[in-house]
């Protein structure tokens, strides 16, 4: 199939031919034609599968649609839950609009609130938005969703997971009821399910599950770690490597991933951190040094796992293992992208061999376990669920070990950026009342609690 068999307009097709697509990917294949009938569509696919093209081009055609009695204004809005992907959804539809005449902004967190402000007076017809930034917007009475024909939920799933379940509930309540509705996650769990069920009537559903997404162009490699100290002597003897052209280092928390960052750059690596507490700005400059090449290793947080997308990433490593089978498939999906081989290294300790199995089960295979000359774990292993098992029963002298700084202070390793520590860790992240906003800053909990009764439908 090509996507000129989907209907798409000739303008959208010359786009999508400069920008080097002929073929849809499967959940562009079956999720634009739904679309493109006008259905409520709800659509479960990994990172990486090409969602965002698959609301973007019905999104652009419905924009390009003659209407006689439409009005200036917004008809199309994309929620999404980081400021990398609504950067990344924006830069999408600039290039696939190129030979449109429609007007799209994003909208987020961390930018001066005054140039969004002269962008939303100029009408646009499409906004992409985090959650926070847009209802602050909604509540000024600068976006009027009275005339919204499209409305999309995008890394619904994400959204949840970050706490904004009440901002996302006040948006789906004031956009209007006969407004088509397209949600997009990567898993379906039960939250997801329950939106989508007080969100949308009669929806089609679209899934490509993982054994349909099986990052065949990645190979996957497992490293057992005896303790934190081990991890770092195992990460310097990878970045020796030549062939590690350009790659993401996985970390829990903030605060490791500074300190990892410096720890690298120091040895000589050209190496930056990215994560929820820099300014937009930081953020920005730092993806943009590693798209030209000026940065050859990122130290990230899971802030980065679902809306960095550049090409030429040859290796994924996760330095501490994630807490759950979905962020591990959207971590590694950051190489292996466009047609491209890529490698993703996993490091395990005994504590996270729990995690191990869930990722493993959820994946149907196991990862390939292999050693590096002169540092393979001290406890030999043989492979398989069954042999990492029964390491874990083993006394655990080396554990997570800690990280030292250079003038010799442990580091504390708190939970944050998405980093779940296990249960009965003591640093288990304690109820605080606050979470934390797009723009990274600290908010109440709930941000309706200062608003009133939520409308049905918000105008200017």
């Amino acid at each position: 199939m090509n996507f000129e068999e989907l209907n798409l307009s000739a303008p959208i097709l010359k786009a999508l031919s400069r920008c080097g697509h002929h073929k849809p990917t499967p959940i562009q294949a079956e999720a634009i034609p739904k679309a493109l009938a006008g259905h409520d569509l709800i659509a479960s696919a990994q990172t990486g599968t090409g969602k965002t093209a698959a609301f973007v081009l019905p999104a652009l055609e419905r924009l390009c649609a003659e209407r006689p009695d439409r009005k200036p204004g917004l008809r199309v809005l994309v929620l999404t839950p980081t400021r990398e992907l609504a950067g990344q959804i924006a830069q999408a539809t600039r290039a696939y609009s190129r030979y449109l005449k429609v007007h799209s902004v994003a909208i987020y967190g961390g930018m001066p609130f005054g140039d969004q402000i002269r962008a939303l007076a100029q009408k646009p017809e499409m906004v992409i938005a985090t959650p926070g930034r847009l209802i602050d917007h909604i509540w000024r009475g600068r976006i009027d969703l009275s005339q919204m024909e499209m409305f999309v939920l995008d890394e619904a799933d994400r959204m949840l997971d970050m706490g904004f379940i009440d901002d996302v509930e006040f948006v789906c309540e004031a956009v209007p009821e006969d407004c088509q509705k397209l949600l997009f996650a990567a898993t379906m769990g039960a939250d997801t399910a329950r939106l989508a069920g007080k969100l949308m009537k009669n929806p089609q559903r679209v899934e490509i599950s993982p054994g349909q997404m099986t990052h065949e162009s990645i190979e996957q490699r497992l490293h057992l770690a005896d303790s934190l100290q081990h991890k770092n002597r195992m990460l310097r003897s990878l970045c020796r490597d030549e062939g590690m052209t350009r790659a993401i280092i996985f970390s829990a928390t903030k605060r490791d991933a500074d300190s990892l960052a410096r720890e690298l750059t120091a040895e000589g690596y050209s190496a930056a951190a990215l994560h929820g507490d820099m300014t937009q700005s930081a953020r920005n400059r730092t993806v943009m040094n590693l798209r030209q090449g000026r940065i050859r290793l990122l130290v990230a947080t899971d802030v980065a796992a679902r809306g960095l997308d550049i090409t030429g990433i040859s290796h994924v490593i996760n330095f501490d293992l994630p807490r759950s089978a979905e962020d591990y498939v959207n971590r590694i999906g950051r190489t292996g992208r466009a047609g491209k081989s890529g490698v993703a290294i996993s490091f395990a300790s005994r504590a996270d061999l729990a995690y191990l199995d869930v990722i493993e089960s959820y994946l149907g295979q196991n990862l390939a376990v292999q050693v590096i000359p002169g540092l393979e774990p001290k406890t030999p292993i043989s492979g398989g669920n069954g042999a990492r098992r029964k390491i874990s029963a083993a006394p655990n002298r080396g554990g997570r070990g800690r990280r030292v700084y250079s003038e010799g202070r442990p580091a504390r390793r708190p939970a944050g950026d998405g980093g779940k520590a296990p249960e009965g860790s003591r640093f288990r992240a304690k109820e605080s009342g606050t979470r934390k906003a797009d723009n990274g800053a600290a908010k109440p909990a709930t941000r309706l609690a200062r608003r009133p009764s939520r409308p049905k439908n918000v105008s200017a």
